[in-house]
């Protein structure tokens, strides 16, 4: 019979096959940081330690097909694959993991209905975490959309033989500076990537940087220009219809539709816009819905399904009802760009043909600014300026015209990324494109 000291020192070793030194790095990070990321309601834990099972539907599940996983952080990753999933859905089953809850329901409903695509949570870094969600999902090639490299997610597919690299991918000047720091963490992670898929040549030169070696790397370009519908349409969608109806926005008269707003914007779009003009804020953090309605007094929320017409003040506080609401606007305001954060993406309302005006601050979208200001299809304008261009814009229909034109046609010269990064993923699953 064994010893209670042999007993013990055999779990010892067990358990420390399982785990290895970035586990035992991540404990106690995750208890040091449980203060912050206990303040946001999340919910799936179960799916996040990798018990997935429950969300495989059955919809990627055949068994001659080549499965694809493409793992999107959260909304704006998710939304750059609305042009390439149902395409690779053609080819092969498709796996869309998602890490936040917002992006999990837009995944959802982006993809939910689609034949051969499956929606799952994304798992925590941690190796026997990994090592489950590996086992359920199976991929035969994996494509994480802009920058998402976690080492032992990383290592795990190398191990198994599982390609697995960046489409989409981006590293913005900021964000580079801090992964520098710990590049000597990062570089045997990056090293391991076996196909890199980056927007522009600067992008190239901070992923070559962290460790990537260049024969692996290729600039394709932005998927987010074919993730929008740049068609002229003539009339709103049914939806944008019934969003209005629902809120009392009057759709015969002047809308301006702020979306993905930060922190002080909402007081500053309610102060530089007249009454008369009906202003719709959207928040990009769900967290911040009620700081929004206390800076814009007296609005109406649409989660709470009330009617108010001829209220002038509303704020959309519901998840993927963005895109319809843009379709109203005369004038669309981007937000996140006034103050002390990077920018939100203008190119779904430019798509749209709509009068775009976006702050200063905008850094983490610049190779698309760099086009639309090229194009002439956006304004760039400071806090104090901000109520009087609007106005302008308001006050000349054919300036308003004209901006939009040229918005749309900027963002038609841009598709096509979307077939290039297709190629990409098939290629590395064995798949010939046809």
């Amino acid at each position: 019979m064994a010893s209670k000291e042999s007993s013990t020192d055999g779990s010892l070793l067990l358990w420390l096959s399982i785990v290895n030194l970035l586990d035992l790095l991540y404990i106690p990070l995750g208890l040091l940081s449980a203060p912050l990321w206990m303040r946001k309601k999340r919910g799936g834990w179960g799916q996040r330690v990798g018990h997935v099972e429950s969300m495989l539907t059955g919809a990627a599940s055949d068994s001659t097909r080549s499965r694809v996983m493409l793992h999107a952080v959260s909304v704006g990753e998710v939304n750059a694959l609305r042009s390439l999933v149902p395409e690779l859905a053609q080819e092969a089953d498709v796996i869309v993991s998602v890490t936040t809850d917002t992006g999990l329901q837009q995944a959802q409903a982006l993809f939910g209905e689609l034949g051969s695509v499956d929606v799952v949570r994304y798992p925590l870094d941690c190796s026997w975490m990994v090592k489950r969600f590996l086992n359920t999902v199976k991929p035969d090639v994996v494509g994480l959309v802009e920058l998402e490299v976690w080492p032992n997610f990383i290592k795990a597919c190398v191990q198994r033989d599982i390609p697995i690299g960046i489409i989409n991918g981006r590293l913005s000047a900021r964000s580079f500076k801090g992964y520098r720091k710990i590049r000597f963490l990062l570089r045997s992670t990056f090293a391991r990537l076996s196909f890199v898929c980056v927007q522009d040549q600067d992008y190239r030169e901070r992923i070559e940087a962290m460790g990537v070696a260049s024969d692996r790397v290729s600039i394709t370009g932005t998927m987010k220009w074919d993730a929008v519908d740049a068609s002229t349409h003539t009339q709103p969608s049914s939806k944008a219809i019934e969003i209005a109806d629902a809120m009392g926005i009057d759709r015969g008269k002047f809308i301006v539709v702020a979306g993905s707003t930060g922190p002080g914007e909402e007081a500053l779009l309610h102060g530089a816009l007249t009454s008369s003009v009906q202003l719709v804020i959207a928040p990009r953090k769900t967290e911040r819905f009620d700081e929004a309605k206390a800076a814009v007094g007296g609005c109406v929320r649409r989660s709470t399904g009330e009617c108010k017409p001829g209220s002038t003040r509303f704020v959309l506080d519901t998840i993927g009802e963005l895109s319809a609401m843009y379709e109203l606007a005369d004038v669309v305001v981007i937000g996140r760009s006034f103050f002390d954060l990077y920018g939100s993406d203008p190119v779904e309302p430019a798509a749209m043909g709509k009068a775009v005006v976006i702050g200063p601050k905008h850094s983490d979208f610049l190779h698309a600014m760099e086009v639309l200001i090229a194009g002439d299809a956006i304004q760039v304008i400071d806090r104090q300026g901000l109520g009087d261009v609007v106005a302008r814009l308001l006050d000349d229909e054919s300036l308003r015209e004209a901006m939009g034109h040229r918005a749309r046609a900027c963002v038609l010269a841009q598709q096509g990324t979307s077939q290039k990064h297709l190629a990409a993923l098939l290629e590395h699953c064995g798949v010939k494109n046809t």
